[in-house]
This record gives structure tokens, C-alpha cells and sequence, in this order.
């Protein structure tokens, strides 16, 4: 059976590197999934979810958008941050969320406001992918 071959990468260096069946990932124009010989294709990632399947275990990532580049079968995935289900810590990830609220309520006065928006989706979405099943 044939695999795709996935490197997730992050300012880090590499983050993992595995095989899997299919790849659904979320870009800015929708989502997305991907099976072994699909044609290339290039897309730009949001802040979402990303699942595949590593050694017959399904495994969900919560990413903080970014870049998919797929050719021959290797899907190359640049991204600032990636977090497996099993790694999100659900309280750190409550408390930025809290934080960013704050920010965003307008108590403060000199506030970034997009960037506060980054935060509070990222932290949301790390939430959403920890209480997925």
C-alpha cells in the first residue's frame, strides 16, 4: 500500500517525520485531504487541526497555520508551532486563551489587537483539538 511521506517542520527544526495513509489538513480556502499520488499541490494552512494516521493509531495535531507543499508523494509542512494531541496542555493553553480575552476586552489601552486575535485563536483552537475524540 502506498504512503505518503510527511516532515513537519518549525523553526525548531524538524518536528517529526512519519508515514501515513491520508493527511486532512485546514487551509485558508477550506479543508482539505490528501491520499498517496494525489498531484501536486501548495497551500497555505490556518490555524486548525490536522489528523492522520501513524502506525494504525489515528493522531491529531493543533497547528498555527503555515505552509503544505506536496510532491511525489512528500508533504513538506513549514509552521511557527504544531502540537499532538497527547503534548497540548489543556491549562496552559486556558490560561493564554484567558489572556488574550482580557487583552481584547479593552481594558488596556495600548493593545495589539490582531495579534491578541492570533493568540486567542491559536489557544482556542489547541483547546479544540485536546477535547476531540
Amino acid at each position: 500500500m502506498s504512503e505518503i511521506h510527511v516532515r513537519i517542520i518549525t523553526p525548531l527544526g524538524l518536528y517529526k517525520e512519519f508515514d501515513t495513509p491520508y493527511l486532512n489538513f485546514q487551509t485558508t480556502d477550506g479543508d482539505r485531504g490528501i491520499l498517496p499520488n494525489h498531484m501536486p499541490l501548495v497551500s497555505s494552512l490556518k490555524i486548525g487541526k490536522m489528523s492522520s494516521e501513524e502506525n494504525g493509531v489515528r493522531n491529531l495535531y493543533a497547528v498555527s497555520g503555515g505552509l503544505l507543499y506536496f510532491h511525489r508523494n512528500v508533504a513538506e509542512i513549514l509552521t511557527d508551532s504544531i502540537e499532538n494531541k497527547n503534548e497540548i496542555d489543556a491549562e496552559r493553553a486556558k490560561s493564554a486563551k484567558e489572556r488574550a480575552e482580557d487583552r481584547l476586552s479593552g481594558k488596556y489601552g495600548n493593545v495589539d489587537t490582531r495579534r491578541a486575535q492570533l493568540a486567542l485563536a491559536r489557544a482556542l483552537n489547541r483547546l479544540n483539538v485536546y477535547e476531540l475524540k
